[in-house]
């Protein structure tokens, strides 16, 4: 290090008026209550060499400089601020009182609304910036995806009407080499060196590209693992640590890197990996003895993969990347991890800074204070080609005031009653036997059951049944068009059959597609909310049944390469029910009727209470089921195919598929993709019933489901574990992700082992990392800015044959948001996509061999009153036209083994598929 003055003039240096000359950086610091300001200027041949930058406002400044060299910076000390009278004044006076106040509270901001233009990259975190730009910035930023503008549009709004203070470059898949995978942002970049930019992993590797750097294939892929950081004390990182066990770990999604031997000279590096990657929860076992012991067992008995976070030596790169430049002349920088993640500390500050960053840049122009008055003000609506999900929502809220145009009755008032009967269940037997006695008859022709048969550890509270009920009955079939419409993915429409309570059937073909038919239905019910006052659940009567996995072609995919032999969503209207309250043992009997009908409601209630009373007349302790044996493991399952079921994929090819994925994502167009494939079996006519029953049996589940189309000779078995999504009475968003499962142990030692081995897995969680900050970007689509949050990340759950690693996310939906709007943003399930999701689902298409049909859709309710809770179709038998399917699959990473993806497949059919062997061997065992 060397230390020296120097004194020269900038009057022959043409820059901008910006409190910090764009090619300079501004860090500040205190030291006995005086703020020092330092300006990182990058040193270049023959020692310090001040770059000429040419702009509209010119200026000349001359001072004096004190330099201190480093190896790879110098460090100005200046009191540089604009030259301008006038502007100078306003600097001064701002720079007081935010002093003043960061003083009081650092994390005060002292400007009004900053307009932010977030281009989206087709990416599933997009969203997650959006939140935190909403409440760092004010105001929400305008989304738009990076094909939706031409340079005309940006240019227009971004210099001529002045509509945008900076701009975001999201994350997102593929290349910036690529023009369909980068779009406008290189454009943007190289057209707008007069705005502040900020670019987040794509964003960062565009901003590389477009100056002449080269990207390349990082060492290894990493995506949903953590680093620890090393930067240069920049304004972007500024009241940020630095270093090896600093506290600054950021999450990293990226295959691709910007080659720094290639790094042009007007780049400057401001961050680089200090370490390996590490594991979210590894640095925690060290304090956990217990957890620590078993390490070490597994350890001795080579039970421990590489990716179980014992040892992080595996994940460790030799060399450092780059994570971070930043430009020398302009207000552009560019991160390679994610700041938005979160498990990233510090994100937010970063967007604060370059909140600051964009302040100070704008007060320091002659146009900057004009600018200011424009707000930025429910941009979607003033922007045209805005995003089409902004767009899409403005479509359907439309819709909202709009009669339902004749498709079915349209503003209905319904009126609800309901009976409570105290402690009920557990005295006619329970859930199961009310089921069995009130709707089973001709097993369970037209019948639901929404049951939650796990209900330990208040997993699950509520089951909801019923059959063939009320005047207001009816079932709605719905099936996808064979032809869509490819460019515009709200209008690939389909035929609905619907058949009412009478028998009577009819059909329409619903252009804008099954989702808005939903949303138009449930607006059209008017009721009292003081009808449902007090009631301890959600469902109060509406749709129950399912939409399957194809309807993604209703919520952005553009096609679907294969189609269902099922229908794409069927449903019933249930207006007479029953609920069971499993924490209490309460029986609900709730009957939704119009007002002339209330005669009809009144009988119905009378005949179900003398009924269930009945059930607890005729009920003895000696009737009773015995309690269930202790739950242990399945036994291995024989192969599939030895027991005559056929597979859309032999075990070569699942493996070599899975190999597929992995090269996908090595080239950077996913970060995670979650392979799936299917069994079949024909099975003839069954009592499909009673393999249900069987099946819950063997594996209860929160979110189990049972579902009977007679007229569609289709039945659902469902054992789900997992929550899609639920929007509660308090407008309360809820996603239970699952990512990653492994197998119950035979005994409480090795199960013990197996419980901490998925738990301490840096693959596990990397792949369950992934998905929450997905759900998160789903849910921030449609919540308030700032309420979505993360209460439990990473839990291990017990079920009857596996754990799984599941979190929670939860959110405040925006009042102007329908529940169908919330559904329609995060469908399908990330847990059953990957990341980012279009691009992920476009490549699972490719790949797999059949549709996914109802498998890997959800099953639950929508409420008349804009509530749902809707399950993810998994450990399910699907029984249609006289075949059983059974659908499988796992999130494949850069860290899988195409082995374990597939031993992990079976494992997770093993319920199922034992279920229906079990039930054969009992149907021949009754009738030989």
């Amino acid at each position: 290090m060397m230390n020296f003055a120097v004194g020269f003039s900038l009057s022959d240096i043409t820059t901008t008026t910006t409190t910090t000359p764009p090619f300079l950086d501004r860090m500040t610091t205190k030291n006995n209550n005086h703020h020092h300001h330092l300006l990182l200027v990058r040193p270049s041949i023959g020692g310090l060499l001040l770059h000429r930058h040419r702009h509209r406002h010119r200026n000349r400044l001359s001072l004096k400089i004190n330099i201190k060299i480093s190896n790879h910076d110098a460090l100005v000390s200046s009191d540089m601020a604009p030259a301008n009278l006038e502007q100078k004044g306003i600097y001064l006076a701002r720079k007081k009182k935010t002093e003043e106040e960061e003083q009081e509270n650092p994390t005060t901001r002292n400007m009004g609304l900053i307009r932010t233009l977030l281009i989206d990259n087709y990416d599933s975190y997009t969203y997650n910036v959006f939140q935190h730009l909403s409440v760092i910035n004010g105001v929400p930023p305008l989304v738009v995806r990076n094909d939706q503008w031409t340079w005309e549009d940006a240019y227009h709004y971004l210099y001529q009407e002045n509509a945008f203070d900076n701009i975001v470059i999201s994350p997102g898949p593929g290349s910036p080499t690529c023009p369909t995978d980068i779009g406008i942002c290189l454009k943007l970049l190289q057209e707008c060196g007069d705005i502040p930019i900020l670019g987040v992993c794509l964003g960062h590797q565009a901003l590389g590209y477009v100056h002449g750097a080269q990207i390349i294939q990082a060492p290894e892929p990493i995506h949903g693992r953590l680093s620890e950081i090393d930067h240069n004390g920049c304004r972007l990182f500024h009241n940020i640590p630095s270093g090896n066990n600093s506290g600054f770990k950021v999450v990293r999604y990226h295959s691709l890197v910007v080659d720094v031997e290639s790094l042009p000279e007007e780049l400057i590096p401001i961050a680089w990996t200090s370490s390996g990657t590490l594991s979210f929860l590894g640095a925690k076992t060290s304090n956990m003895s217990k957890q620590g012991s078993l390490l070490r067992k597994f350890s001795e008995e080579s039970s421990v993969p590489k990716h179980c976070n014992g040892s992080q030596e595996a994940g460790r790169t030799r060399k450092k990347i780059l994570m971070g430049v930043m430009h020398s002349k302009r207000p552009h920088y560019g991160l390679q991890f994610h700041p938005e993640s979160i498990a990233t500390s510090h994100g937010r500050q970063i967007f604060m800074n370059f909140r600051k960053i964009t302040e100070d840049y704008w007060l320091g122009r002659d146009c900057g204070p004009a600018v200011k008055e424009k707000p930025h003000r429910n941009a979607c609506t003033q922007v045209p080609h805005a995003g089409w999900w902004c767009k899409d929502v403005l479509k359907r809220q439309q819709h909202l005031n709009e009669q339902n145009g004749g498709v079915l009755n349209s503003n209905r008032f319904l009126n609800l009653r309901c009976r409570k009967l105290e402690r009920l269940a557990k005295l006619v037997g329970g859930s199961k036997r009310i089921f069995c006695e009130l709707f089973g008859e001709h097993k369970g022709d037209n019948t639901f059951w929404l049951d939650s048969s796990s209900v330990e550890k208040g997993r699950a509270r509520f089951s909801f049944m019923g059959g063939k009920g009320g005047s207001l009955w009816k079932q709605i079939t719905f099936r996808l068009s064979d032809q869509s419409d490819g460019d515009d993915p709200f209008k690939s429409g389909g035929n609905l059959v619907i058949e009412d309570a009478q028998g009577f059937t009819s059909s329409i073909f619903l252009k804008d597609g099954f989702f808005d038919f939903l949303n138009k239905e449930l607006q059209s019910i008017s009721f009292e909310a003081s009808d449902y006052e007090g009631l301890p659940f959600n469902f109060y009567g509406g749709y129950i049944g399912y939409i399957g996995y194809d309807l993604k072609l209703e919520c952005g995919m553009t096609s679907n390469r294969h189609k269902s032999t099922a229908p794409d969503a069927c449903l019933f209207f249930s207006d007479n029910f029953i609920v069971v309250d499993h924490w209490n043992d309460d029986v609900y009997i709730m009957s939704l009727q119009d007002c002339s009908n209330t005669a009809a409601q009144e009988d119905w209630l009378d005949c179900i209470q003398l009924k269930l009373l009945g059930l607890k007349d005729s009920f003895s302790s000696t009737l009773a089921p015995p309690p269930p044996p202790p739950r242990t493991p399945l036994a291995d399952s024989p192969p599939p195919s030895e027991v005559g079921f056929i597979l859309d994929k032999s075990r070569d090819e699942y493996i070599k598929d899975v190999e597929k994925c992995q090269e996908y994502i090595k080239d950077g167009e996913s970060y995670e993709l979650c392979f799936t494939t299917q069994m079949r079996k024909p099975i003839g006519e069954t009592d499909s019933l009673g393999l249900y029953l069987d099946l819950r049996e063997k594996n209860p589940a929160p979110y189990a489901a049972w579902l009977n189309f007679s007229k569609e000779k289709l039945c659902v078995c469902s054992s789900s574990p997992e929550r899609f999504l639920k929007l509660d009475k308090n407008g309360v968003l809820e996603a239970k992700p699952i990512k990653g499962t492994i197998r119950r142990g035979s005994t409480s030692d090795e199960d013990e082992l197996l419980k901490f081995k998925l738990q301490y897995s840096e693959k596990d969680q990397a792949e369950n990392l992934m998905i929450v900050d997905l759900l998160r970007n789903d849910l921030g689509r449609v919540c308030e800015p700032g309420s979505v949050e993360v209460p439990n990340l990473m839990e291990v759950e017990s079920y009857a044959t596996v754990h799984t690693m599941v979190s929670t996310i939860r959110g405040k939906k925006k009042k102007s948001t329908s529940a169908v709007d919330c559904v329609r943003a995060a469908f399908p399930g990330g847990s059953m996509t990957g990341a980012p999701k279009l691009r992920s689902m476009q490549l699972l298409d490719s790949l797999e061999s059949s549709s996914r049909g109802i498998y890997s859709g959800c099953i639950g309710y929508f409420s008349y009153n804009q509530t749902f809770d809707l399950n993810i179709v998994i450990r399910t038998i699907v029984i249609h036209e006289g075949e059983a399917s059974i659908g499988a699959g796992g999130a494949v990473v850069a860290q899988s083994t195409s082995e374990e993806e597939y031993n992990e497949m079976i494992l997770k059919t093993r319920a199922p598929l034992s279920a229906i062997l079990d039930f054969e061997k009992k149907k021949k065992s009754l009738y030989p």
